[in-house]
């Protein structure tokens, strides 16, 4: 193979990676000294470290789960998603607050067998249960301090080809995905010893069915109320809107968006991997062949009762929560002390974020809501600075459809 100047390049110096990179594509002195920022614990997370990307971080307040007030940190660059949660969560705590259960607790995986009789592999797995459980825990010996380990194992049929043996292991406080693979590769080793059974692969489903949270709460009419709609109305209203992303998977897409900018903000503020709670919830949303809303709105006789069952495939333990440092300190600040909590709360803030949505959507319009941190966010990146913030923003609000040159103009202005 060819070689080139990128080759080993993890095992370069920082300085001499960063070097490198502004030589190929011609960064200044100013936009280096904004890259350089090396970090022992980065360095060491991934490979190829470059710099750490800031992203804002925020508290959302209001949020009532089971009786015990949490404040929430949220990390996101989106203008008005926390506002917008922390404006969902009073609702909801107008009523009695929201109701979370974790369901089940499980994470799964599957190994993959080529060209071998299916009732010959069932049979095999179903005699032979205990003995795989064992050497599956056996891989992974300490999960069973924890409380974890083997629970369910299964066989599929794929196609005339392929069948799974899936397993599902509680993975105790830890988000599991190594410690699944770990016991995914050890049984399938033992099943090729077994049987010479042909192992495609072996490897962890990101489709969570088996790790599972609930939500509920119910806001009463009166706090629904606008200046024009009355609570029940506006109840309605977003029940209708819940509906339409039943029956319709353009609606369903954004209405889920909706719920993931909530939760996905808090996964990452705790360190954990928003990618494999995104993938859950996109697949178990369309488990039943249909993709819908992952949330239920619906008026009862006291209120607008909200649903939301969610796979929530994360650790309060292992992985980045244990090396990023402000993963910590926000378990603290939410006050969660355990996955079950943790697991608890990110819901909630999905469905604190999904009402907060959905009654914009239904009364005043989605951007009226955006339009002051849109607006915050416009004359930040035209060079507000915070002493002029509000005057800008005052002068953009007066304006149809304000854009940069107004921003510019108004700076002009402002510092004549």
């Amino acid at each position: 193979m060819m070689k080139t100047k990128w080759d080993h390049f993890y095992k370069k110096t920082y300085q001499q990676r960063l070097d490198l990179i502004a030589k190929e594509v011609g960064l200044s002195a100013d936009q280096l000294n904004k890259l350089g920022n090396d970090s022992t614990v980065s360095r060491n997370l991934i490979e190829n470290f470059l710099t750490d990307y800031p992203l804002p971080e925020g508290v959302v307040t209001n949020l009532k789960v089971n009786g015990q007030e949490h404040l929430v940190p949220m990390v996101t660059e989106e203008p008005s998603v926390i506002a917008a949660a922390s404006n969902g969560s009073k609702l909801l705590a107008s009523g009695t607050g929201i109701k979370a259960e974790v369901l089940s607790h499980l994470i799964g995986g599957q190994i993959v067998i080529k060209d071998f009789p299916l009732a010959k592999l069932t049979q095999f797995v179903d005699q032979h249960r205990p003995e795989l459980f064992a050497v599956a825990n056996g891989s992974h010996p300490h999960i069973l301090q924890y409380g974890g380990g083997a629970q369910k194992v299964g066989v599929r049929k794929l196609d005339e080809h392929f069948t799974s043996v899936d397993l599902a292991v509680d993975p105790g406080e830890a988000m599991g995905a190594n410690t699944i693979n770990t016991m995914l590769e050890a049984v399938a080793a033992w099943l090729q010893q077994k049987l010479a059974v042909t192992v495609t692969m072996a490897i962890l489903t990101n489709f969570e069915a088996e790790r599972i949270v609930q939500v509920n709460g119910t806001v009463p009419f009166s706090a629904l109320e606008t200046q024009s709609m009355s609570g029940e109305t506006v109840a309605k209203r977003i029940a209708d809107a819940s509906r339409i992303a039943e029956i319709d998977h353009y609606r369903a897409a954004t209405h889920n968006k909706g719920i993931m900018n909530g939760i996905d903000a808090a996964v990452i503020a705790f360190g954990n991997d928003w990618r494999a709670v995104e993938s859950a919830a996109h697949s178990y949303a369309a488990k039943d062949g249909h993709y819908r809303g992952l949330s239920q709105w619906s008026v009862s006789a006291t209120g607008l009762a909200g649903h939301l069952t969610i796979p929530m495939p994360i650790g309060y333990v292992g992985g980045a929560t244990k090396v990023l440092p402000l993963a910590k300190i926000n378990q603290q600040i939410a006050q969660v002390t355990n996955v079950r909590e943790e697991m608890k709360v990110i819901a909630a803030v999905g469905l604190a974020q999904n009402l907060a949505a959905l009654k914009a959507l239904v009364t005043d319009g989605i951007q009226k809501g955006h339009m002051n941190l849109q607006l915050n966010s416009l004359a930040m990146a035209n060079g507000a600075t915070r002493e002029e913030l509000p005057v800008v923003v005052d002068r953009l609000k007066k304006m149809k459809q304000p854009d940069s040159t107004d921003v510019k103009q108004i700076l002009r202005q402002l510092r004549r």
